[in-house]
């Protein structure tokens, strides 16, 4: 697993790409928050607009991240050499993942800036920024589960890019529709929806079942991805 996953990160290091997308992530979301929201207007030293945007740019960002992963190996011809290594399915799989959650925790990284900048001008509650930051972390992760999932479905970026972008979609805005349409039904879609138990973790409320519903989502389509490549072995 640490050798795939060293492979992945030197491949994100020795490619302007990923740099780039990490310098987009940060300026959009500063000049966003800072200039689109008008936050020195308003004059309040909180966080509450940048976190709540972060799931609906992760729509972009994690599957721009993710569509490379196994499409660029089925594209170049290299998937049937890395299936025929010694290391399980299994392996693969979670050093790829790593190393694009590594990608995903860097561009967070790059707007701790923001927060540092607000807390210079006010009184800042870093309490919901701990917890934004952790959601923002574990919702990257759980698209990004997805994403990578649906890499291994199709050997073209583009395809790939596309469908994981429509089921993030899906996943973000679950949360809305179930607002509207309520009773058991609207709590079922409620508990289903990333965005409703990301809420909670951005106004610094850490609850542990919310922690283990990210976690089960992204064991649940990491193990879709290595039965996928599992497939593919023997094909």
């Amino acid at each position: 697993m640490l050798s795939v996953y060293r492979k992945e990160m030197r491949s994100y290091l020795t490619s302007p790409i990923p740099y780039v997308l990490v310098i987009i992530f940060a300026a959009y979301m500063g000049w966003w928050f800072f200039f689109l929201r008008d936050f020195f207007l308003v004059r309040q030293a909180r966080m509450e607009n940048f976190f709540g945007i972060l799931p609906w740019v992760f729509i972009f960002l994690v599957p721009a991240i993710s569509m490379r992963l196994w499409s660029e190996e089925a594209r170049a011809g290299t998937l049937e050499t890395l299936l025929t290594l010694p290391v399980t399915s299994w392996q693969i799989v979670l050093g790829k993942f790593l190393a694009a959650w590594t990608l995903l925790l860097l561009c967070l990284v790059a707007t701790l800036s923001i927060p540092i900048t607000v807390s210079s001008l006010g009184d800042l509650d870093w309490g919901p920024v701990v917890g934004g930051y952790l959601g923002a972390l574990l919702v990257g992760g759980a698209l990004l589960a997805l994403g990578v999932w649906v890499s291994a479905l199709t050997a073209h970026q583009i395809v790939a890019f596309l469908i994981a972008g429509v089921l993030s979609f899906l996943l973000v805005v679950l949360g809305m529709i179930a607002e509207q349409v309520g009773g058991d039904v609207g709590r079922f879609l409620e508990r289903l929806a990333v965005s409703s138990r990301y809420d909670a973790l951005s106004r610094g409320v850490v609850d542990l079942r919310d922690i283990l519903y990210f976690v089960s989502f992204m064991g649940f389509f990491l193990y879709l991805n290595a039965t996928t490549v599992e497939n593919g072995r023997y094909r």
